[in-house]
């Protein structure tokens, strides 16, 4: 897929993570350096980091390229502070850098480490095919990703990283946001566009046809627990999220996209998602991938002007999960 814009999600990402370094104390951070010299930015492990940490974690995993802010919502009785997301290159910001698509894993037995890498480091260092399919690598002398673990990763596994994207270590910035805490409830959140545009490219829409993009959803409460967490996170796309993705289609195929696009199209569908979870013997690859996405959509064609609309939002659900 040919891209008339390929700008340096990287090097747009770099100011913002030296907004957080600079303003440390401020967003209840704690910044560390590896052995190795790699930085390592912890927003809610050792510190309660906090929801404007959340945010700018949010638009350092778009590549600088979107804009994440806090907003009031009438569309739920009880949770009414939402989240909005807008980025007019949503292929780069949403795909090539904010999804969780890098693999990462170091050592052997109970002290290895794995976790899914995301953010603008994926542009210089994964492997992913779906980087063919997008046309676009990033070139920069920095890197940095985001890891929703609860630890701090060894410098081994920071030397890989900053290996893979061809920069020196200690210019490589990770950045720790536990799905338990404030902060990796906000970034996660803030992957509702994501999730559409994740969503698309399952259903072989072509990409180069969304050329904008908006969502919003509600700020999920942090847990303590896990899966409960992390079921709370996506509940509050599934149920929550709304969409409007502005497509350069005909009005056909505009209209198919909006029916198939949101979350109540899964068979999985019906139950908050630490229960599907469950249900699942804790396994991802046992749910249906077509559950991951926004409660309700909004697809505009730029080409005809019309627009269509499907999906839903579902209340009783997001109090189910959330309370």
């Amino acid at each position: 897929m040919a891209q008339q814009f390929k700008p340096s999600v990287n090097q747009l990402a770099a100011p913002i993570a030296h907004k957080m370094i600079d303003n440390a104390k401020a967003l209840r951070l704690v910044i560390d350096k590896l052995s190795n010299g790699t930085t390592v930015i912890d927003a809610g492990i050792k510190v309660p980091g906090g929801l404007e940490a959340g945010r700018l974690v949010g638009e350092i995993c778009l590549g600088g390229l979107g804009e994440v802010h806090f907003s009031s919502s009438n569309n739920f009785k009880n949770w009414r502070t939402n989240i909005d997301v807008y980025t007019s290159n949503p292929v780069i910001a949403c795909l090539a850098s904010q999804y969780a698509g890098w693999s990462l894993s170091h050592g052997e037995g109970k002290e290895k480490f794995m976790a899914l890498g995301s953010g603008p480091a994926r542009a210089l260092g994964s492997n992913e095919p779906l980087f063919d399919e997008l046309a676009y690598r990033d070139q920069s002398d920095n890197a940095i990703m985001v890891i929703e673990v609860e630890k701090n990763p060894p410098a081994e596994l920071a030397d890989e990283i900053a290996e893979r994207c061809k920069v020196k270590a200690e210019n490589l910035t990770i950045i720790l946001t536990p799905t338990s805490s404030l902060a990796g409830s906000v970034q996660v959140v803030a992957r509702s566009l994501e999730t559409s545009l994740h969503k698309a490219h399952e259903l072989h829409f072509p990409l180069e046809k969304i050329v904008d993009g908006f969502a919003t959803a509600p700020v999920s409460p942090p847990h303590t627990d896990f899966v409960k967490a992390m079921g709370r996170t996506n509940d509050s796309i599934l149920f929550g999220g709304e969409v409007h993705l502005f497509v350069d289609t005909e009005n056909d195929e505009a209209e198919e996209l909006a029916k198939n696009l949101p979350s109540s199209s899964s068979k999985d569908y019906g139950k908050p998602f630490a229960d599907i979870f469950k249900d699942s013997g804790y396994d991802f690859y046992k749910i249906d991938p077509m559950l991951f996405s926004p409660a309700k959509v909004t697809i505009s064609s730029v080409k005809t002007g019309k627009s269509f609309h499907a999906g839903k939002l579902d209340e009783k659900l997001l109090d189910q999960s959330f309370s």
